[in-house]
Parts: structure tokens; sequence; C-alpha cells
């Protein structure tokens, strides 16, 4: 009934928090205001009354858009105090418009059959119909100082919390989590990290909506009893390089965050110097997941902040899954990240042909460390060693399945492990994820990934860091090949960047692009991570949703 060091959920983030001295410090727009760990605690058992006046009592689940603030953390806590399970549903995709999202919450929200939707009470007037017609619309702040009961969390492997994926390749799926779940996964982070109480301390961007920001940084410094800066979204995507000039500023030893976030920092950090020599040289650990990392996103940002003191060890790899509740695998501390090139297009046919990194055909693949404790990744690393084949995990963080959804589960949830519709391999023990499985597009007899030819694209002069996508679409019968760019700078000439995209994508795959399609920024939509979503760009594409800049046709037009 417990995580592998004896605490279970409750022991370890509500129980033992009247002994923390640490704290939660939340940006409120000008600074940082520090709760400590303990109050927060108290103030959420004294939210507990009101929640339960409201309907909210064991069985029953709450929902929640879980937005970087201390009253929604109270909320959650104070939320499964009162016995009930949380369900986090996702933040609006870059591109969704309002219609959309709305009708995506309120499928949900009927799905979930809540008690309540509760916000942050700046959310409220922001709350559309399709929600408030099957789900009373609260706010956190309303139950504040309401009163206690005694706390009746759910069972160990009771539901717990519903993590809603970010839909980036397909609807969003419900993860449901128990609590000896979680437990075990703040385990295996504050394990993996070597988290030392009241001496480390973290800095976080990330939304809390997103299992990283809420597992891996918040919920793993109450379970550590460490210090968490807790920032916002809204905050980084202004001034990203805010990421690094607070962990400068407060002396962080822990972070994390996507590689589309650490390239945004990394860049802005290489234009404007505002911390010490030395303001990073405390940094542990930079954990670096959500999405694959590239190989030039640590170079960049190696290069820009060593002035600064973060060491290339610092950066940690990483990978996971919400099926997983967060992390997988991790590049151990003080190691240096590995990489290995591989031929581009032997890769989009499952062959691991190695090449040098220079190669034109070359691929650069960074591994993503080894699992963490208890995670067996053995059926992955038992297949042939030139092949790639699907990662499939076994972990003691395992999600129950997901919510309402008995033929997805059954084909995900299999042999008491699951399988994560990402492609990788194991070499000498560690992890190196590929891409997913529906990135491979087959065209004309063969394979191509298409983020190999995106990553490419990506480094051309003009064409914005992380956007543009590669979609096949159905032309009467025949694969249409559609390269999506947004640009990162003002240009009008839009045929010699089609035709440096087209010379990229036959040097690396051998295939002929039918078209580009030049977009401004913003246009393409991703995930609150960075991560583009290819069947939603496909969709907008379909359907006339984008506003092009220009269009050039290229190959067999």
């Amino acid at each position: 009934m417990s995580s592998p060091t004896g605490r279970s959920l409750w022991d370890g983030l509500l129980t033992a928090a009247a002994s923390h001295r640490t704290s939660l410090h939340c940006w409120d727009g000008d600074g940082f205001t520090a709760f400590p760990w303990s109050e927060v605690v108290r103030d959420a058992e004294r939210m507990t009354l009101g929640l339960r006046r409201a309907g909210v009592r064991p069985g029953t689940t709450v929902a929640t858009v879980l937005t970087n603030g201390v009253s929604p953390v109270r909320g959650l806590l104070a939320s499964w105090m009162a016995g009930a399970a949380v369900a986090s549903l996702p933040v609006p995709a870059r591109g969704m418009n309002v219609q959309e999202y709305a009708a995506q919450l309120g499928k949900i929200c009927a799905q979930l059959g809540a008690a309540a939707f509760i916000v942050e009470e700046r959310m409220i007037g922001l709350i559309p119909e399709e929600i408030t017609a099957v789900t009373p619309a609260l706010s956190w702040e309303s139950f504040e100082g309401s009163g206690r009961v005694d706390p009746s969390p759910p069972d160990e492997d009771a539901l717990a919390f519903v993590q809603y994926s970010s839909g980036s390749t397909s609807t969003p799926k419900g993860c449901m989590l128990s609590p000896r779940a979680i437990a075990a996964q703040l385990d295996m982070i504050t394990t993996m990290l070597e988290l030392t109480p009241r001496a480390d301390v973290s800095v976080s961007w990330l939304p809390l909506s997103h299992d990283m920001g809420l597992f891996g940084c918040l919920l793993t410094c109450l379970w550590a009893d460490i210090d968490d800066y807790l920032s916002t979204p809204e905050r980084f995507m202004v001034a990203p390089g805010t990421w690094f000039s607070d962990m400068a500023k407060v002396g962080a030893t822990v972070t994390a965050g996507s590689n589309t976030g650490l390239h945004l920092a990394a860049r802005s950090a290489s234009r404007v110097r505002q911390w010490p020599n030395t303001g990073l040289s405390q940094v542990r650990a930079c954990i670096i997941g959500a999405e694959r990392v590239e190989a030039h996103t640590l170079l960049t940002a190696t290069t820009s902040l060593a002035p600064a003191g973060l060491r290339p060890e610092a950066f940690m790899p990483a990978y996971g899954l919400a099926e997983a509740t967060l992390a997988v695998t991790a590049t151990p501390l003080a190691e240096r990240p590995t990489t290995l090139a591989f031929d581009a297009g032997a890769l989009a046919d499952g062959e691991l042909r190695e090449v040098d990194a220079d190669a034109p055909s070359a691929t650069v693949i960074v591994g993503a460390g080894v699992p963490c404790a208890g995670v067996d990744l053995s059926a992955l690393a038992a297949l042939p060693g030139d092949r790639l084949g699907e990662i499939s995990v076994v972990s003691p963080s395992l999600a129950m399945g997901y919510l309402d959804d008995r033929e997805r589960t059954a084909a995900r949830f299999v042999d008491g492990g699951v399988l994560t519709g990402d492609l990788g391999f194991v070499r000498d023990g560690v992890l190196y994820p590929v891409g997913r499985v529906d990135d491979v597009i087959s065209i004309a007899g063969r394979k191509v990934y298409s983020r190999e030819i995106e990553n490419a694209v990506d480094a051309l002069d003009g064409v914005r860091r992380g956007s543009s996508t590669l979609v096949a679409g159905n032309d009467r019968g025949a694969i249409r090949l559609t390269l999506l760019v947004e640009l990162g700078k003002s240009t009008t000439n839009y045929r010699e960047l089609a035709d440096q995209a087209a010379t990229v994508a036959m040097a690396k795959a051998a295939i002929a692009l039918d078209e580009c399609v030049f977009l401004p920024r913003n246009s393409l939509p991703k995930t609150p991570s960075g991560k583009t979503q290819r069947h939603r760009c496909q969709h907008m594409l379909n359907t006339g949703r984008f506003t092009p800049l220009a269009t050039v046709a290229l190959a067999g037009v």
C-alpha cells in the first residue's frame, strides 16, 4: 500500500508537509511570493468543508484546468483530502479556436460526470456554456477558509487523478492514475535526481496542466521537501530567458523543460546576459523531455549558457509519457548525453545503419538515458540490435488504463506493460527514442520518417525552429506530400526556400515534395509542450483553415 520508500502518496504529500521548512514560490507578475508548503497543505484542509457541501466527496471527480498559481495547488490537495479524484483537462492547443476548445472540454466533462468544474477565480468568466450545461462551475478561491472535514483521500489502488493527453497525435485520452502509481513516480524522480530535503531548489515555468509540470516539478518538490519557484508558461513565452535568469537569481539546482523550450531560452540567453558568470554553476540537473530531444538544441544551449557556468553534463535528456505517470528513462546525473548517427532512409525502414554525423543522409539521435528505478524495457532491448521497435514499458507507475475507453486500453496496456506508440532502440542500456509510429509515411513503396525531414528543414536559414511539418494527403488515390513551414524572418524569396527544402527532403529520404506552404508565425497547431499536432495540421490544410503567405508547387505538379 505504499511507494518503494515505504511512504503512501498521502503520507508524502499531506502528513509529512507539517514538518516542512521549504516553500512554494509563485510568480505574481512582479516577483515570487513565498507560501510555505506546511501552510499550503493547512489552507487546503480548510477548503474541504466547502468542497463537501458542493458535492465533492469520496467516489466523485473534480474537473479542472490546472493553472500555475497557489489556489489551484491548494485546490488539488483539498480535492484529494475530500476523497475525490481530480481530472486535469488539457489547455487549448495553439491553433485551436474558442469554439473547438469549448466543444472539447464540454465533451470531456460530460464523459467524466464531474461533481464540479473548478478553476481560478480569474477564469470563471471564460468558462463556456458547453461546460456549465453539464457541470457546476466554481472557483477555488470560493472554498478558501470554509472549514475542514476529516481527510479521506482515495485508497492506494483507487482512481486519484485523470491526466488528459495534449492530443498531439489523437483526441485527448484520459490516463487513470492511482495514488500508488503517483507515489512510485515521485519516488523515481526523487531517487533519479538524488534530491536533498531543504537543500535543493527547483525552478519551473511548465504548466501544471502538463504531467511534467505537475508530477515532475511541483509534486516532486512537495514530496522531497525542497523549494519550488513556479513561474508561468505565459511569462516564459514572452521572455524565454527568464527560465535561466530565475535559476541564477534563486540559486536553483534542478529544473525541467521541453526541447522547444530549451531552444527558445538558449537563443534568448545568447542575446541577453542578465546574470553573473557563475550564476548557473550550481545547477546539477536540467531535465529535457516532453518531445524528442535534438542534438542541435543541446549544442545551442551548451554554447549559449556555458558563459553563465552551466555545465554540459547538467543536461539530462529523458523519456516519459502520461501512461507511465511521467518519467521512464533519464540520463544519469553528471553524465553527458549520448548521441548516435544513422542513415535517415534506412531508419524509416526500421534499420539502424550507422553513418558519420556529417553525412548528407545522417540523422542524429540523442539518448534519453537509462530506465528509472523499477522500469523494465527488456521487450525492446531483446529485439535485434540493428532494428527499430515499438517502445514497451513496464513500470510501477503505470496508469490503470484510459477512462471509459476499454477498447483503447486493451490495445495499449498489454502483458503488464504499455505499448507507447513510439519507436526506438536500446544500445548499451540507453534508450534512444526516434519518434512516433504515426510519423512514418509510406510512399511509392518505401517509408519516410517525417521528423527527420522536418529537423533538416528547421536548420534552413529563414525557417522558424521547430515549426515545419510534413503531411501526406490523398490526391485522387496518390500520396501528395506537403511541407508546412512557418517563417522565422520576413522573406519574399519563397521559391528559393522551397527549393532548398526539396533538396533536403531528397538528400535525407530520397523523396520529392509536391508543395511547400509558407505560413505566418504561430500558425501551426501545437501542444503546450511545443509538439506540433500533425493530425490537426492535416485537417486544417484539407479544410482551408490556414492563411498562407505563399504556396510553391514542386515535383509532379
